[in-house]
């Protein structure tokens, strides 16, 4: 079965590229969200935090990764998004979305540098 937006047959590439963001943004989320919740509960403040994450390789992989994937999930659903309300359509969309995915990549590791160095 192949998906379809409005007639128009789905990237089979992005298609899979989206699913598998989506199963690397689902674990990122839930460690994430866990570590703000023993972050929390533990009664550590900002600099703490802070503390532990400056040069910490872990912490840097971990959200680089999350980058990453926020990265090529959201254009790609946006791309869907737009196709599907909009009749913008061809390789103006498409760049206009790869740079939207750029700048998500850069701002996203520019704060993961910030923190983590």
């Amino acid at each position: 079965m192949v998906a379809r937006v409005l007639g128009d047959a789905v990237n089979p590439k992005l298609f899979v590229a989206q699913r598998l963001s989506a199963f690397v943004l689902a674990l990122a989320v839930a460690v994430h969200l866990a570590t703000i919740l023993y972050a929390v509960r533990g009664g550590l403040t900002a600099g703490e935090i802070l503390a532990r994450t400056h040069g910490n390789p872990a912490f840097a992989l971990f959200y680089a990764a999350f980058v990453i994937a926020v990265a090529v999930h959201a254009p790609i659903g946006l791309r869907n998004v737009l196709r599907e309300w909009t009749p913008w359509r061809g390789r103006s969309l498409d760049a206009a979305l790869a740079l939207f995915a750029l700048a998500l990549l850069a701002l996203g590791l520019r704060a993961v540098y910030a923190v983590c160095a």
